[in-house]
């Protein structure tokens, strides 16, 4: 199927699954469980709204695979996966900051962001109103405006992160934006990593980098990103992926890619530091 159905796909269902979100945020969200660590939270809206998104994609894409962040994962036979989160930005929308999104992506290949293509992605916000979508190829866009990076000198560089919901590891990268923050403009903490992405794209910040991040956390912002210019990668020559994700214009992402591998120093990969355990 050509990436633009499958992009029609995707934006629909995400345009419909953020319906259903805001629909619960307003009637007030119940946390479910926790995951990671008791900060780590999940809502029932979280399972309702993949639960609506995987029913609909089996109505239309019934051979493919799925990857969802709160249900189990399910093989296909067209070599297609998607990639989903249901609610990323959890804790906003726990708490009703309006910085949440559904994410959607679809991509040729097992759901591992070093194999992957990514073929097509939508981010909906839909507190605001906001939808990003991007396929391969083809651009991305915030609604009907096609999006394009632009270049920013580090000392100028509006730098968005995320941290870790483990309290040791957290306090590891605060330490490490304790060395950064001199170096560049400032820094953003929205707390959703797909619409961080889309940010860089759009320009609202300049740079984004995090460590940690699932693949429903970062498939379709990163094409998104990628497709609107960005370089769109992990650290010394890796991919983007759980370890790392770097998403910056390509002048930009070379050298505050450079301080971040110097605020890392390492022999041998990123898991020998404490910031990656």
């Amino acid at each position: 199927m050509a990436a633009d159905e499958l992009l029609r796909i995707a934006s629909d269902i995400a345009i419909r699954a953020a319906t259903l979100a805001a629909t619960r945020r307003g009637e007030g969200v119940e946390v479910a469980a926790s995951k990671s660590s008791p900060e780590d939270v999940v809502t029932h809206a979280d399972r309702e709204t993949e639960s609506l998104i995987r029913s609909l994609l089996a109505e239309q894409r019934p051979d493919d695979g799925f990857f969802g962040e709160e249900s189990d994962a399910g093989t296909g036979t067209s070599g297609l996966t998607w990639i989903v989160d249901p609610i990323d930005g959890t804790v906003n929308y726990l708490y009703g900051v309006p910085h949440y999104a559904v994410s959607i992506a679809v991509v040729e290949g097992d759901p591992d962001p070093s194999t992957w293509r990514a073929l097509a992605g939508a981010v909906v916000n839909p507190a605001i109103g906001e939808v990003f979508t991007a396929r391969v190829g083809g651009g991305a866009y915030l609604g009907d405006r096609r999006l394009q990076v632009e270049e920013a000198e580090l000392p100028l560089a509006l730098v968005a992160t995320g941290f870790s919901y483990l309290s040791e590891t957290r306090r590891q990268q605060a330490e490490v934006l304790v060395q950064l923050v001199s170096k560049i403009r400032d820094i953003r903490r929205a707390g959703t990593a797909s619409l961080d992405l889309c940010s860089v794209a759009c320009g609202r910040v300049n740079a984004y980098f995090e460590r940690g991040l699932s693949p429903w956390d970062h498939a379709a912002g990163a094409l998104v990103a990628q497709e609107s210019g960005a370089i769109v990668t992990g650290l010394r020559g890796r991919p983007a992926g759980r370890e790392f994700v770097l998403a910056a214009p390509p002048r930009l992402a070379e050298t505050l890619g450079k301080v971040l591998e110097r605020l890392h120093p390492l022999d041998g990969g990123l898991a020998g530091s404490g910031l990656f355990r």
